[in-house]
């Protein structure tokens, strides 16, 4: 019986549906030719009610109100009103849907401005544009930490990202690792920016920590950090902290 269906038999004899035996991103491997060059082959018979794109949608939508851990083949199979084993033909793990939504989401980033020719400010644009894609998105950055195969769109907007290094004189290898320490810092700032955007909403633990630091600051065993919170304080706006902290990142760039 094929492996990839997961069907057992019930006791009529019916075949019955299950939930995959792994749901888990990163449990199956993805052949990014077959995802990305071969299009999906039609199915013959009677045509079905959803697709490929009214599915990733359906999974985004799930993963922005509830994160990408409530995103499973069965919910998503629910939601377009499918039973979760047609769900295979066009996505077959988890995996492979992860991939897909990824790139269905960077399809937002198309870039209409051209670019200024400044490097740095052309970067510090593409990473505020990176930012608040992964804030309307925020299981994001999570998705990107691990490997992904960059589909169609994200292919897209990383031609943006080279062809703003290009005034750099910097070689291949260098401009991918200059846009992958990029993308990595924005997606590290965008997650501390939501964890810290939560804790905000309890303002007792915000008071208690403010407290707790005061005190080690007073303790006369940390002059530093006693130096450093005595300081005049800077904009806390997520904005202006974001700028500021991307701009130590771009203008400490070598491009030499």
């Amino acid at each position: 019986m094929d492996d990839l269906r997961r069907s057992r038999l019930n006791n009529t004899g019916k075949e019955r549906e299950t939930v995959p035996h792994d749901e888990r991103p990163g449990a199956a491997g993805v052949d990014p030719e077959q995802l990305w060059l071969r299009p999906t082959e039609p199915r013959r018979g009677r045509r079905p009610s959803f697709s490929r794109e009214g599915i990733i949608a359906a999974a985004v939508t799930m993963a922005d109100a509830e994160g990408i851990e409530a995103v499973t083949m069965r919910r998503v199979a629910a939601q377009v009103g499918a039973g979760v084993m047609s769900l295979y033909s066009y996505a077959p793990d988890k995996e492979t849907l992860l991939e897909l939504m990824v790139d269905h989401v960077s399809g937002e980033l198309t870039v209409t401005d051209p670019l200024g020719g400044d490097w740095r400010t052309d970067l510090k644009t593409i990473a505020h544009l990176q930012r608040a894609h992964m804030l309307r998105h925020p299981w994001l950055p999570a998705a990107l930490s691990t490997r992904r195969v960059p589909g169609p769109n994200t292919l897209a907007f990383l031609e943006h990202a080279l062809a703003a290094l290009r005034p750099t004189g910097l070689d291949g290898a260098a401009k991918l690792e200059v846009f992958a320490q990029l993308t990595a810092f924005v997606a590290g700032h965008v997650a501390h920016e939501i964890t810290q955007t939560e804790a905000a909403r309890s303002p007792d633990r915000v008071a208690a920590e403010a407290r707790y630091l005061a005190a080690v600051a007073a303790d006369g065993r940390h002059p530093e950090l006693a130096e450093v919170l005595s300081a005049p304080g800077r904009p806390l706006t997520a904005e202006a902290t974001f700028a500021r902290f991307l701009g130590r990142l771009i203008d400490g760039l070598d491009a030499d």
